[in-house]
């Protein structure tokens, strides 16, 4: 209690809570036993970086610079995982033979650094960091030590680890081959990344995961360890081991940090062996709140009429990996209402929706696309959703369900919003459906943030100025990325979507049964109040959200 009300004291000198709201706290914490802080923090009367503010200036207890900070390994091993992560904190350094410098969440927790010190051998130095940054540091040094003692168990045994007896469990969940893929996938669920890569070469293999839209390396292995691996992820995902020469899918679920998470395995046979991309199917990721989405006020209003339509087609576009099922999930959620009959038909069900009815496409069985749709027309619908339009058959049937009477939405990979209007003419759909049948399309990227906590400015130059379109003479502050310990030295932190919608009015309308070209219907497009998706994301380059690489890049997807 003591060093907990020594903080609450301190907040209140500082002026960053009032006595009502420490009284109230320390109250709660007889009841809960947490600390101070972290009541304060959860009642929402301060931010962490009030603590942090306060403990610098009163104190002097400084912050940890991850900017300027190395950390070193042989530091991190003098301090078991467990104490790390008990008392939220990290070594770093050492000052000098007899100094230990450590990132600590909790500066004032004596107890915490009396347990360092005991175990350390050495002088403690605290450093103040925010919860989030040592738990990432925590994860990262450990897990991948963790990951290198698998690696040199499984070695020395000299065996190729075959687990086929699942009924030794306690056997099994010691294995190292075990806790190695356990390690490779919580630390692509822990860093956010969509899917892993596990890829076999001639003398190692090669782990990748993607976060972001970006591939990163997660480490290297031993190819010895290459075969073992990949009977592990089979036997989770309920694939045959002995099969190597023909290509496999599966599926698994697994609780990884006390969430369910579904993963979708792919194994491909190559030169070295097979390789294996696991799809991290994560729920917590779908926020599925339409005002997080990146839509500006004027395209939000023109979805929200989308949605307010009683029949018609909505049609998302954009490339793989931009977003277009979040997107769909956002939406279904807003039409999700007691007098609406909602049936889906999708492949996979990424996210179970209550109140939704679910279809899963299953090829093995003869449920294709296809065949789903034209059973849910039977259903007496009110709203459909198509996982995607792949070819003429599907259409069909979609637009003539709008047609008649429903609310249909879909997916389509098309480069931009106008360009779906001659992928369906192109499909062989009749102008006149097209043009009675659409209600508006939403063409999207996702483009990569930067990270806040280290993005660094800088003074535009005559060529960015020509990019953003803006006068040569006037001076602008631009943003780059720089890298630290929260965004794993990439200087990117999460991504945010670039739209491009479009209502299908009357000029569009006609526009289609003429059979006028791209350019034409792209130009009535823009003066009927599209706004491009080069020119949504140059708001966010002024805004200081990303930087003139996402946007070029963006550039070259939609031209391509």
């Amino acid at each position: 209690m003591r060093n907990s009300k020594r903080i609450g004291d301190l907040l209140i000198t500082s002026n960053k809570i009032n006595q009502e709201q420490l009284s109230k706290a320390i109250s709660i914490q007889a009841v809960s036993k947490k600390k101070i802080g972290e009541i304060l923090l959860e009642q929402g009367y301060i931010e962490e970086e009030d603590i942090i503010e306060t403990l610098q200036r009163q104190i002097g207890i400084q912050r940890v610079d991850f900017d300027n900070v190395y950390v070193d390994k042989d530091a991190v091993k003098s301090l078991p995982y467990i104490l790390a992560k008990k008392h939220i904190t990290v070594p770093l350094y050492y000052d000098n033979r007899a100094n230990l410098v450590v990132a600590i969440n909790d500066p004032l927790d004596i107890i915490a650094l009396d347990n360092l010190k005991l175990v350390t051998k050495k002088n403690i130095i605290p450093l103040i960091a925010t919860k989030n940054e040592i738990i990432h540091l925590i994860e990262k040094f450990y897990n991948s030590d963790d990951a290198e003692k698998a690696v040199e168990e499984f070695n020395k045994s000299q065996t190729s680890i075959e687990i086929e007896d699942k009924e030794n469990q306690d056997e099994i969940s010691n294995a190292p081959v075990v806790r190695l893929v356990n390690n490779i996938i919580e630390t692509g669920v822990r860093d956010g990344a969509s899917d892993i890569h596990i890829e076999p070469f001639e003398e190692r293999i090669r782990v990748r995961m993607r976060v972001d839209g970006r591939l990163v390396e997660m480490m290297k292995l031993d190819i010895r360890t290459h075969n073992a691996i990949v009977s592990r992820i089979k036997i989770l995902s309920d694939l045959n081991i002995a099969e190597r020469r023909l290509p496999q899918d599966g599926a698994v679920l697994m609780k990884v940090e006390n969430r369910d998470i579904d993963f979708r395995v792919s194994i491909l046979p190559t030169i070295y062996g097979e390789k294996v991309v696991i799809r991290i199917l994560d729920k917590g990721k779908f926020k599925l709140d339409i005002r997080e989405l990146g839509f500006t006020d004027y395209e939000m209003n023109r979805v929200k009429e989308f949605i307010a339509a009683p029949h018609g087609i909505i049609l998302i576009t954009g490339p793989t990996g931009s977003g277009k099922t979040t997107t769909l999930y956002t939406i279904l959620k807003e039409l999700n209402k007691m007098q609406d009959n909602i049936i889906t038909v999708e492949n996979p069900v990424e996210l179970k929706l209550d109140g939704i009815n679910q279809v899963q496409v299953n090829a093995k069985t003869g449920l294709t696309f296809l065949s789903g749709l034209r059973s849910i027309l039977r259903q007496d619908p009110d709203v459909i959703m198509i996982g995607e339009i792949r070819d003429v058959e599907t259409s069909e049937i979609a637009i003539r369900a709008a047609i008649t009477g429903h609310l249909v939405l879909s997916t389509i990979h098309t480069n931009d919003a106008v360009s779906t209007i001659n992928r369906l003419l192109d499909m062989g759909i009749a102008p006149y459906l097209v043009s009675s049948s659409i209600l508006g399309i939403i063409s999207q990227r996702l483009v990569r943030q930067l990270c806040p906590k280290c993005k660094s400015s800088y003074l535009g130059t005559i060529e960015e100025k020509e990019i953003l379109g803006i006068p040569l003479d006037d001076e602008i502050i631009l943003y780059k990325p720089k890298g630290c310990a929260i965004c794993s030295n990439v200087g990117y932190k999460g991504r945010i979507g670039v739209h491009e919608v479009v209502k299908i009015n009357k000029e569009l309308r006609e526009g289609i049964m003429q059979g006028l070209s791209y350019d034409r219907l792209n130009q009535i497009a823009r003066k009927s109040g599209m706004v491009s998706l080069l020119e949504n994301s140059k708001e966010l380059i002024l805004k200081g959200s990303t930087t003139i690489e996402e946007i070029l890049e963006i550039a070259f997807l939609s031209e391509s």
